[in-house]
């Protein structure tokens, strides 16, 4: 039995990674990546590395076997099809025999545009058979924090989620979440919905920068139309762009601020708060 990560090394699969050697033997774990000189650090400690690509079925032919436990890390090519790629690898884990295949979703609330492909994989991964946990994943507080160039230049936190809050923990909370359910037990066919202990609002967030940084920082709460425009104008694809402000728009009704506590309670520990994630991020 091995405990299979796909995209293992994207920001949240090495995260696992990371988690899963604190818990069990390398051996025991495959790093399912696309471009293996990108986990040589993995492999120098004992990962089984194996190469595969969402967007090439014949690459998962063979690399799952009976009593794995998988976790698909959803993809991020949004121009792809992501529900065709991700039956690719609910396909190889059905005719493989796995004993759990782990999904990192969207939150059941969530209605923008960003949550089709999620719903459209789970109601795949269900009508499967294949034993599954699903774990609808909330906003990372590393959305917000790995993008501060712009907000400490200008003075200003920007978004179209006018007072809305959003529950979001780290990266590596929801880590520690996926490598409790790919190492415990009682996990089959159970739906998570994972987000931070506590929700926040952007001007709570602009005023914890100024905080920390000593400057004025402010939240300009703009219309989703603006906001698109703005994201294209810093050079982001319109689509994707829209899907961001699409976000936003949940949030300003509510759909990102549930607070269930399912992540603290797998992670085993509170979640990480939005300003100590700022700290990080300015430490650099």
């Amino acid at each position: 039995m091995s405990i299979v990560v796909t995209g293992a090394t994207g920001h949240l699969g090495r995260l696992v990674v990371e988690h899963l050697l604190e818990k069990v033997p390398a051996e025991q774990i495959t790093a399912v990546v696309r471009d293996e000189a990108k986990a040589a650090g993995f492999a120098a400690r004992g990962v089984r590395i194996a190469v595969a690509d969402y967007n090439a079925p014949e690459t998962f032919g063979g690399l799952f076997s009976a009593g794995d436990k998988v976790l698909l890390i959803s993809g991020n090519e949004f121009d792809k099809g992501r529900v065709g790629q991700h039956k690719v690898v609910l396909d190889a884990a059905k005719a493989a025999g796995v004993a759990l295949l782990a999904y990192t979703s969207a939150p059941g609330t969530l209605t923008a545009a960003l949550a089709d492909d999620h719903k459209g994989t789970e109601e795949a991964i269900v009508a499967s058979g294949v034993p599954y946990t699903l774990l609808r994943n909330g906003w990372y507080n590393e959305n917000y924090t790995e993008n501060l160039a712009p907000v400490l230049e200008y003075g200003a936190v920007v978004q179209a989620a006018g007072e809305g809050k959003v529950a979001s923990a780290a990266r590596a909370d929801y880590a520690a979440a996926a490598a409790a359910v790919l190492t415990g037990e009682g996990h089959e066919n159970k739906t998570y919905e994972l987000g931070g202990d506590t929700a926040w609002g952007f001007a709570e967030y602009a005023a914890e920068l100024s905080r920390q940084t000593g400057k004025e920082i402010v939240y300009n709460a703009v219309p989703v139309d603006a906001f698109v425009g703005i994201l294209t104008g810093a050079g982001l694809p319109e689509p994707f762009a829209a899907i961001l402000a699409g976000v936003d728009a949940s949030i300003e009704k509510g759909e990102l601020s549930g607070v269930t506590g399912d992540l603290s309670r797998l992670a085993g520990r509170p979640t990480t708060p939005i300003a100590e994630s700022v700290a990080a991020a300015l430490k650099g």
